[in-house]
């Protein structure tokens, strides 16, 4: 199995990646093909995919922000069972992460991700890959280390037509796993600068972000 990062929106993986992606997400939480050809070119944007005999079996996105000496993952797409790729995208993810927050001259401080909440919702099928279900999502990333953030989340739609999404939770992994909280600002700088792209904001969203203003941290629970 083979880790490669897609950096061009013309590679011929993308389009098999992008297909795994309209399989198994919904459509609002899924970027317009065309649209991806910015944020592949970003340095800052890192997505991989993992490559069995000749095909795109999974995939990863993630991103580290220096200033912050934190990350984000965008998305994890287990596509085949049998072949440890959870392991294997994670594994690799974060010996990525480590790297770029040595030459940061750091240890990563942790890692953002936002985590479907399926005693929200019913839908749960997510393109008949039991691996992505979201009940089994959840425990293996709460066996990872997330931890729910303590406040009511929404996030804008990927569609970018103002409507706010709900059913997930924003969570954190940190690096020490003792760490009961984070401060408010940094969950603040994050979302602004991560949904900049995202001219349309929900009302919800905005209003979320004024409420987080006004705290100095929010606690990590149990996921």
């Amino acid at each position: 199995m083979e880790f490669i990062r897609i950096t061009n929106i013309n590679d011929e993986l993308f389009p098999k990646m992008h297909n795994l992606m309209k399989e198994v997400f919904p459509p609002e939480e899924v970027l317009e093909f065309s649209l991806w050809k910015e944020p592949l070119e970003d340095p800052g944007i890192r997505v991989f995919v993992a490559v069995h005999e000749g095909e795109v079996v999974g995939a990863t996105e993630y991103r580290y922000y220096p200033d912050w000496n934190i990350a984000m993952t965008d998305f994890t797409i287990i596509g085949k069972p049998g072949l440890s790729l959870g392991r294997f995208l994670a594994q690799n993810r974060q010996k990525d992460l480590d790297a770029l927050a040595t030459a940061n001259g750091k240890e990563l401080f942790g890692m953002f991700a936002e985590i479907y909440n399926p005693y929200l919702g019913d839908n749960h099928d997510f393109g008949g890959v039991q691996a992505m279900n979201p009940f089994v999502r959840r425990e293996v990333l709460s066996h990872l280390g997330y931890k729910k953030l303590d406040f009511p989340y929404v996030h804008p739609s990927w569609l970018n037509d103002g409507e706010a999404v709900e059913g997930l939770d924003l969570c954190f992994m940190p690096s020490d796993d003792s760490l009961t909280e984070i401060p408010a600002s940094l969950i603040v700088d994050f979302l602004t600068t991560y949904y900049a792209v995202l001219p349309e904001k929900p009302a919800k969203w905005l209003q979320m972000v004024e409420n987080l203003k006004k705290e100095i941290s929010v606690s990590l629970r149990p996921l």
